[in-house]
């Protein structure tokens, strides 16, 4: 097992990550980060979230920042805004023993006035949505000239939101970069079409192994319901839990409003996150669920894309999601930071082959709840 240290991280960095309780690097880390410290080179991983993309990297980006030039050398580019204020804190969080490095996140629904405002000041790097990112280039707040890595994360979201015109203005405008570097869990056709224009020879590849993907420390366990069951399923397990924090995903917007409205009949303090709440909506559930004010968050896959919330003890899936990458999606919001962490999948009878295939595709082995 190699060390961050072994791997060429700086001493400083490392002192800011061991701060955050990042010790060992994980599979990713150990094997893009050398890459990532050479000069220049283009790469692409494929790797799901709570594979430690973040520090793979950010750690090298950070290592080729010049902090007294003070112009934007680093571009990272994220689909949802929740995802992109993730991206920069943990940035922050790893640069706190260094010499300073600025960062400015850039994404819709925050005001633009301030963010031109905040341009103003030396940034060395910034992370961003693409429409956002565009939208201030259009007002001559910021120039992407002087960039010279280009970081796309979760690049197939960003084209399964409908992202790709932007995605090819964003290359054009950064066509003097040394580095792109392209991180998705899945590689459809239009990401193998993206990478085609935009890339340049032949890109380092890296492929994380499914069986590795999912974190150890998550305890796997499905429960057989029928679907008139699975309200009095999830109480009873949140009578036991206590005050245990978590997550509820729906395959569904209605499913989970009547789910939430179901929990809150029954005295639980929950919320729900789903696709038609406006910005401040969204925000303000957040906040609450971040302040522990909400005990339970019911979401859809896409409302939940970029949620980072720390000490969550559990993720129940009240249906199975339609593709198998989201279940490592929505299961690996729990066991952050070391913790322990359930996964609880209901199925109804007729569903049992699905928990096969799941513990076959992604190497796993589950438990049945009672």
């Amino acid at each position: 097992m190699s060390t961050f240290k072994e791997l060429g991280i700086p001493a400083d960095l490392i002192q800011g990550i061991e701060e955050l309780g990042i010790h060992t690097p994980t599979e990713i880390q150990a094997k893009a980060i050398p890459f990532l410290m050479k000069d220049g080179g283009d790469f692409i991983a494929q790797a799901q979230t709570g594979t430690g993309k973040t520090a793979a990297f950010g750690l090298p980006l950070l290592t080729k920042i010049k902090p007294k030039t003070a112009e934007i050398q680093g571009l990272v580019i994220a689909p949802t805004r929740e995802l992109a204020k993730q991206i920069g804190k943990q940035l922050f969080r790893y640069t706190k023993f260094s010499e300073k490095i600025f960062v400015e996140v850039l994404s819709g629904g925050d005001n633009i006035d301030r963010q031109v405002s905040a341009l103003q000041r030396p940034t060395h790097i910034v992370v961003a949505t693409p429409g956002r990112l565009l939208d201030l280039i259009k007002r001559k707040a910021l120039t992407l000239v002087n960039v010279k890595h280009l970081i796309l994360d979760e690049a197939d979201e960003m084209l399964s939101m409908g992202f790709k015109k932007e995605l090819t203005q964003i290359f054009g405008l950064t066509r003097t970069r040394h580095s792109t570097w392209l991180f998705s869990a899945t590689f459809p056709d239009a990401i193998q079409a993206l990478i085609k224009d935009c890339m340049k020879g032949k890109p380092e590849l890296l492929k994380i192994d499914k069986g590795h993907i999912v974190n150890r420390d998550i305890d796997h366990r499905y429960a057989i319901c029928g679907r008139d069951e699975k309200t009095d399923f999830i109480s009873n397990f949140l009578q036991r839990r206590k005050e245990d924090r978590g997550l509820i995903f729906c395959r569904t917007k209605a499913g989970a409003i009547v789910l939430g409205k179901q929990l809150l009949k029954l005295g639980y303090p929950v919320d729900v996150l789903q696709g038609d709440l406006t910005q401040k909506e969204r925000d303000t559930v957040m906040r609450s669920f971040k302040k522990e004010r909400i005990r339970v968050l019911i979401a859809t896959d896409v409302a939940a894309r970029g949620i980072d919330v720390e000490g969550l003890s559990f993720v129940i899936h009240h249906q199975l999601p339609e593709q198998i990458e989201y279940y490592t999606h929505r299961s690996g919001r729990t066991a952050r930071a070391g913790k322990k962490g359930i996964s609880l999948v209901l199925i109804e009878p007729r569903e049992r082959a699905k928990i096969t295939r799941l513990e076959n595709e992604l190497s796993l082995t589950f438990s049945e709840a009672r």
